[in-house]
């Protein structure tokens, strides 16, 4: 079958059409420079012959859910998006200099680049499950690479949420790195799918073709789709590759759902246990702060103004809360007797005596200065306890242990009581920090052949308090 000629390059204001830079089963992509602010850009156009209600209603979907999670660094950025002149919707994104697509089949990825893809990718699509969003497309033609080298997941054409279901006639399957479940229509797409996705995707980046792809055989899209199925899942053919990290894949791509990691969240800590297993420096996870944080500011500071006895909470709901308690508040926070005025029963004012001499000013503001500073004390006392509270509540690592193994050190303790969300925060002599779920932690000493790590708990954003440190060197 003829390839199909790219269509032309719509007229679009403020932009220049350059040249080409791919086409697609519905959409043609175009270098366009961007006339203000100056810079080149690339533009996703429908086709014009596939444009109906139902590619404008995914269009729609793609710029709308794109426009929501593009503030991810690794999630690729739109600028803008409309409809051309001749009808045609179009997408202004970032321009990307190649894809993953283009790249792991003339040569494989080395270990250490693809687990950084792996946690940057992880991290992505848990923001957008995080926001009730499945992408149901991740392979590797869909991680475009910047001109920084940083991998950016792209093309959210088909993907669904996770909070209704998905439109029946949605359009677009990649089997090679599609679940069992999917390719069977068991499901359109859920998190247990898009952890065999990304799993999927890494084994390729790792290979050199997809996990069910046999060399000298059949490799159609129906003999794929059986093979998923039915068969067991090759081995990469690697020596480089850890074991832990082929085994880590393996049950990514486990034919039965409950069997994989529970979120992309956990098969991202797993790939982050293989980078420090493997001496490198974890990659950092871009995942925005949780709720937690205001939530246990917002309880900090109610405790501190119900203890401190102050009359002016910062937030007024608990200014309410605290009139209905007091039953009704005067200036200092104490209740005030039914029709009094706030005068002193002689009938002279707070200010006077019942002669009628004025108190000495010094007085009365040496009595709000010292109030004013018990407030502070008592507010900073309060801060302190919640925060000493806080940590009490954390479990804190026992004895670590090291051993020399082949250059590379490694530390190991046992599990305090780690629960589900916890991780591990090791801090290393040099003030390096990495976070994992792993209780071994794998080095390479310095110069001097030594390194010392402290360990602590981390819970609900909060770091418990540091083990006692523990040295270790290479003979």
């Amino acid at each position: 079958m003829p390839r199909r000629l790219p269509s032309p390059p719509p007229p679009l204001p403020g932009f220049t059409a350059v040249r080409v830079l791919g086409s697609g089963g519905f959409a043609d992509v175009f270098l366009f420079e961007q006339n203000m602010p100056r810079r080149q850009v690339a533009v996703k156009v429908m086709l014009p012959e596939v444009v109906n209600d139902q590619v404008r209603r995914m269009f729609q979907v793609e710029a709308d859910l794109m426009a929501k999670l593009s503030a991810h660094p690794a999630i690729l950025t739109v600028y803008e998006a409309g409809v051309s002149s001749d009808g045609r919707p179009y997408l202004v994104m970032e321009l990307c200099s190649s894809s993953l697509g283009q790249t792991y089949r003339r040569e494989p990825l080395p270990v250490a680049e693809v687990l950084r893809i792996g946690v940057k990718i992880a991290a992505a699509l848990h923001t957008a499950h995080e926001q009730g969003i499945l992408h149901r497309d991740v392979k590797p033609s869909n991680i475009l690479i910047t001109a920084y080298g940083a991998p950016v997941l792209s093309d959210f054409g088909i993907s669904a949420t996770t909070r209704g279901h998905a439109p029946v006639d949605a359009v677009g399957l990649s089997i090679p790195w599609s679940a069992p479940e999917v390719v069977s229509e068991a499901t359109q797409g859920t998190v247990a799918s898009e952890v065999w996705a990304l799993s999927a995707t890494l084994y390729s980046l790792l290979a050199g073709r997809s996990p069910f792809e046999q060399p000298g055989t059949q490799s159609a899209p129906g003999d794929l789709a059986r093979r998923i199925l039915r068969s067991r899942l090759a081995p990469i053919g690697r020596r480089d590759v850890p074991v832990s990290l082929e085994r880590i894949l393996a049950r990514g791509m486990s034919k039965n759902p409950a069997d994989r990691q529970g979120s992309v969240l956990e098969l991202l800590r797993e790939l982050q246990s293989v980078e420090s297993e493997l001496g490198l420096a974890q990659t950092s996870a871009d995942i925005a702060m949780a709720e937690w944080a205001s939530d246990y500011a917002r309880d900090v500071d109610e405790r501190t103004v119900i203890h401190a006895g102050t009359a002016a909470p910062r937030r007024r709901r608990h200014a309410g809360a605290a009139a209905t308690r007091s039953g009704g508040s005067g200036s200092n926070g104490s209740r005030t007797p039914s029709g009094s005025t706030g005068r002193s029963e002689r009938g002279g004012s707070g200010a006077e005596t019942g002669a009628g001499t004025p108190v000495r000013r010094g007085a009365i503001a040496w009595v709000v200065g010292a109030a004013a500073l018990m407030v502070l004390l008592v507010a900073g006392g309060v801060v302190a306890w919640s925060l000493q509270d806080a940590g009490r509540s954390i479990p804190r690592v026992g004895e670590i242990r090291a051993a020399a193994n082949e250059g590379r050190i490694l530390f190991s303790w046992d599990d305090p009581g780690l629960g589900s969300g916890d991780s591990y925060r090791v801090v290393t002599g040099t003030g390096q920090n990495s976070v994992q779920r792993s209780n071994e932690f794998a080095a390479i000493p310095t110069d001097d052949g030594s390194i010392c790590i402290s360990v602590a708990v981390v819970r609900s954003g909060r770091s418990g308090p540091l083990s006692s440190e523990k040295c270790a060197a290479v003979e």
